[in-house]
């Protein structure tokens, strides 16, 4: 029979630094060519609102299923979170269906764990200062999530709502501190998260030093853009799938065709850099970037993860199909 897993049986199960760990692999195993996984399927539903079917199946590691999400800004004025999503898992041997979990906080939580593998390998090793973009889960989530793989001296939050950042400053007991603008935000950070949901952009190349990682989540579709133009010609750009961010990320698609570079300006895919089978930061004065558009293989591990340790500790509910 298999196992329903709720988001607080998900919360319980999984561990922030067991689940960077595990990304680490995954991402080395995608990049590696271990993980047969296609460029997700988008349907559009409304206005910047989608859905998406996300298949992918590690033989090695006998991880198979797919995750399904929807996408729907306008969510947030109804008091619903803007993404949803079901993953499914299946024995890799027989095809049965083992467990179905809850997605929405396996896709938050493995949004920032793969950013602190970013972090890890491609952020400078004296890195103090945090930037975050947003007020959102996704920030939340990468203020719990990245200290684990540097000591940040300071942590600054700003988004357009003063409300919002105030609270997120609030509600961080202190370790975070609220910023009047997205320019004193990012000026002298060492990390910079671009958490929002824009699809402008919304960094200037010209607030970020020298020797800073940028790290960017958003505008997953061609037709949207969250990073100055001129930071990402500037940067040593990195992805977690090539073939994905050729296909989706109007940041860098919309950089080719306007012949600001070419196809080859991305250096490498971080599983790569993590494997140490490609090279990542050059000089501590480099700008890195991450483009994060998440893939499925990040989902399967965190929900294969989740399901072995529920499973381990009685938890979540057995489901009769028949």
């Amino acid at each position: 029979m298999p196992l329903w897993l709720t988001e607080s049986d998900v919360r319980a199960a999984l561990d922030p630094a067991e689940l960077i760990g595990a990304m680490e692999r995954a991402l080395g195993a995608l990049s590696s060519g271990e993980v047969n996984q296609p460029v997700r399927t988008a349907l559009e539903i409304g206005e910047r609102s989608f859905f998406a079917v996300m298949p992918a199946f590690d033989r090695e590691r006998a991880i198979l299923g797919a995750k399904l999400v929807s996408v729907a800004p306008a969510n947030e004025k109804l008091g619903i979170p803007t993404h949803l999503a079901a993953i499914a898992l299946f024995d890799a041997s027989t095809g049965e269906l083992l467990a179905i979990a809850d997605g929405r906080y396996i896709t938050e939580v493995r949004t920032a764990a793969a950013s602190a593998v970013s972090v890890r390998h491609l952020a400078r090793a004296d890195a103090r200062v945090l930037a975050i973009l947003g007020s959102g889960v996704q920030a939340r989530s990468h203020v719990e999530l990245l200290p684990v793989v540097r000591q940040f001296e300071e942590i600054r939050v700003w988004s357009p709502t003063a409300a919002h950042r105030d609270r997120f400053a609030r509600e961080s007991h202190g370790s975070v501190r609220a910023a009047n603008s997205a320019e004193e935000a990012v000026r002298g950070a060492d990390v910079i998260v671009l958490a929002t949901n824009a699809v402008t952009p919304a960094i200037d190349s010209r607030w970020v030093k020298d020797g800073a990682h940028v790290i960017a989540l958003g505008a997953c579709r061609v037709s949207q853009r969250e990073i100055d133009p001129e930071l990402v010609t500037r940067a040593a750009l990195f992805v977690d799938s090539r073939d994905a961010a050729l296909a989706e990320s109007g940041d860098i698609v919309q950089s080719i065709r306007e012949g600001r570079f070419g196809p080859e300006h991305i250096r490498a895919e971080l599983g790569a850099v993590a494997a140490g089978r490609a090279e990542g930061r050059r000089s501590p004065e480099e700008v890195t970037l991450f483009k994060s558009l998440g893939q499925a293989i990040e989902d399967l591990v965190a929900a294969d993860l989740a399901y072995r340790r529920a499973a381990a500790a009685g938890r979540g509910i057995r489901l009769t199909l028949t």
